[in-house]
């Protein structure tokens, strides 16, 4: 017999300016996650588009804007592009290693100047080390962080290049925030690089899905997330694969946006660090 679980309680912020399409607002509807079944409440609530920051589930509430989309890959069945193959190759000698959620200087310092170059006028430019500190280590569920290191040759720990905060559900690996070396013109392609490794992972592991957070049209720093095949969105009837013409449609409108961003991850300090 299965222990009963509490139904929990879901709240709304106040509306707040949307950081993605100028002129509209946001709102967002978010529960917390504690307890002995935060993990079972997380991928459930993760199933219907919720997010997760911290120890707050939370996702976009709005009467007049459903924007804010949530896509995930179907890792077994994805197939890279010819892009996605050279930026796999420039990237091939990366060490990538999983570690427990564990803050560490050197990964604050990644983000810091990772943030200060691609999203200077977000709300996370203002985190100190305690708040990384918080955003790794406080979780309720099966997290962990990947590193990408570059290879040295006496075997040494190599530079810290890029990170990924991951949570671990049982129907697919959950990216809630990445950040990486973005000025390193040897090894671009590095954020889409992050998340071709977790597709490859999910595969291997037989996990069906990656998720990547919201998608939203018209945002020119989310189109990033529509160049991985094949794509499924959640809609009011449940996840729907996008059709090949469909995404063909949206990657052409991509072109000449930000394609190349990494982050899954909003601006914001608070709540959506997971966007």
């Amino acid at each position: 017999m299965t222990a009963p679980v509490r139904f929990p309680r879901f709240f709304v912020t106040s509306p707040a300016p949307c950081p993605y399409l100028a002129g509209r607002t946001e709102r967002k509807v978010f529960t917390e996650l504690k307890g002995p079944h935060a993990d079972q409440l997380n991928e459930a609530l993760g199933r219907i588009g919720f997010r997760r920051s911290q120890t707050v589930a939370y996702r976009p509430s709005g009467v007049d804007c459903q924007a804010c989309v949530s896509v995930r890959v179907v890792a077994g069945e994805f197939a890279p592009s010819k892009a996605q193959k050279r930026i796999l190759k420039r990237n091939s000698d990366l060490v990538v290693t999983e570690c427990r959620p564990w803050a560490t200087s050197e990964q604050f310092e990644l983000l810091r100047e990772y943030l200060g170059h691609r999203h200077p006028e977000g709300g996370m430019t203002k985190m100190d080390e305690v708040d990384y500190a918080d955003m790794v280590e406080h979780t309720p569920v099966s997290s962990y962080v990947l590193e990408y290191r570059e290879p040295t040759s006496d075997g040494s720990v190599g530079r810290l290049v890029g990170a990924c905060l991951t949570d671990r559900q049982g129907d697919g690996l959950s990216m809630i925030y990445s950040f990486y070396d973005s000025e390193n013109e040897e090894r671009s392609g590095l954020g889409n690089f992050i998340i071709l490794d977790h597709i490859r992972r999910a595969a291997e592991e037989g996990i069906p899905y990656v998720y990547l957070g919201y998608w939203v049209e018209g945002s020119a720093r989310m189109q990033y997330k529509i160049r991985y095949r094949p794509l499924e969105r959640l809609g009011p009837r449940g996840w729907r694969r996008l059709g090949s013409e469909e995404q063909d449609r949206l990657i052409r409108e991509a072109v000449g946006g930000d394609a190349s961003a990494g982050s899954t991850g909003r601006g914001d300090k608070a709540l959506a660090v997971s966007r």
